[in-house]
């Protein structure tokens, strides 16, 4: 399938230089999503020496993970044969796997090359840090509610299929607006969209590029009534956050969650065309900072009693919200059928979390091609086998 979407893109000549979503640093820069083994393990760590990023400052305060008394490495089963954890991990390329429960790490793995220090890019495990900022800026009062119209704060799209659709509804992946995430269809939006964008930009400045290919887009279903996923749309949100805080993503990431909450590292971000962070991609931090994302999120986005998101944001967010074929979908994250709530990148990103076990489990890896049922079945047998060591009794 890898090599199909690569054909069809290099034919058309898309993915290349300026038709990336973000921004490379050398012209000559290959798409993302097509990079080599050798690639992925150099680049994946270090986003900052191919893209623009913007950095996420941490504060001198750490939200410590302490070591479980129990550490757990179990055996399990998957396509007719015994796994290791390390076979696994060899086998699906793992950078890192790490467990915590009740706040406690009860394994932490590392591949590739990775160290503990080593960043990791989250490709649309964005997403769901994007939804966690918008909950940050409504309790700030920064925008009003999730029933704000869209237009209200971006009135650029005043006029285009935007009218009558909600923040909830760009959140859930509902808007109506017609969208293909095809990437073997070299004139589907995810692939024409970053150089139209860029061409219809042209000459109007402030405009971003996002911003002005989506409003071209006409409308499929009446708002808030099917599933249909958009990353244009949550590069969209990202453009709609920053301008209702009156700063950048990564800045107010730093304000909300870096700082306070306790970050051990700085992140960075990628920024798109426009220079704004990309709302649906590409951040980067350590394996212990995206299970203190996912811990932070279980406790209620709450910091030393003081929340930073709405009551009952976190649950509302990570509970189902629409029905789209699987198990359900959130706010820009995913419901799975072992009970567990997810945010997920392609080529193997995900935060887990198992609310009622309060178990995290985030795994990074650099997965030969973006997704799969086999690839993704893989994974889930190893969560699940995580999990139930985790909650299985202490001998």
């Amino acid at each position: 399938m890898k090599s199909l979407i690569a054909s069809a893109l290099a034919a058309a000549g898309l993915f290349t230089g300026a038709a990336q979503a973000q921004v490379a640093l050398k012209a000559d820069t290959p798409h993302l999503l097509f990079w080599s083994p050798e690639q992925q393990a150099r680049w994946y760590p270090a986003m900052e020496t191919v893209y623009e990023v913007r950095p996420i400052a941490a504060g001198p305060r750490v939200h410590a993970l302490p070591l479980a008394q129990t550490r757990i490495d179990p055996v399990f089963t998957h396509a007719g044969r015994t796994w290791t954890v390390d076979q696994y991990m060899e086998a699906y390329r793992v950078s890192g796997l790490l467990v915590i429960r009740d706040g406690r790490v009860l394994l932490e793995k590392y591949g590739l090359g990775r160290r503990p220090t080593d960043r990791w890019t989250s490709f649309s495990v964005a997403k769901s840090v994007t939804a966690t900022l918008v909950g940050a800026a409504i309790q700030d009062g920064r925008i009003r509610s999730l029933n704000t119209p869209v237009t209200d704060i971006l009135p650029e799209l005043k006029g285009s299929a935007y009218d009558g659709v909600s923040l909830r509804q760009l959140l859930m992946m509902s808007s109506g607006v017609r969208w293909s995430e095809d990437y073997a269809d070299p004139n589907s939006d995810v692939a024409k969209g970053p150089q139209e964008g860029l061409k219809l930009a042209e000459g109007k400045p402030g405009l971003n590029p996002v911003l002005a290919y989506m409003r071209t887009l006409p409308r499929a279903h009446p708002p808030g009534t099917v599933f249909n996923y958009n990353t244009g749309e949550t590069d969209l949100v990202g453009i709609l956050l920053a301008r209702a805080v009156g700063k950048g993503l990564a800045e107010y990431a730093s304000e909300k969650i870096w700082k306070p909450y306790g970050m051990e590292a700085e992140g960075i971000w990628v920024t798109d065309p426009g220079g704004l962070e990309r709302g649906g991609c590409c951040m980067s931090m350590t394996l212990r900072d995206y299970g203190r994302i996912g811990q932070f999120i279980l406790d209620g986005g709450v910091v030393d009693g003081r929340p930073v998101l709405p009551p009952g944001w976190a649950v509302e967010s990570t509970t189902k919200q629409i029905e789209n074929g699987q198990a359900g979908y959130g706010y820009f994250w995913w419901m799975q059928p072992n009970g567990a709530y997810q945010a997920t990148g392609i080529f193997g990103q995900s935060i887990t979390t198992f609310r009622e076990d309060r178990i995290i489990i985030v795994v990074n890896s650099a997965w030969p091609k973006s997704g799969g049922p086999d690839l993704r079945d893989g994974r889930t047998a190893l969560i699940n086998a995580l999990r139930q060591a985790a909650i299985a009794p202490v001998p």
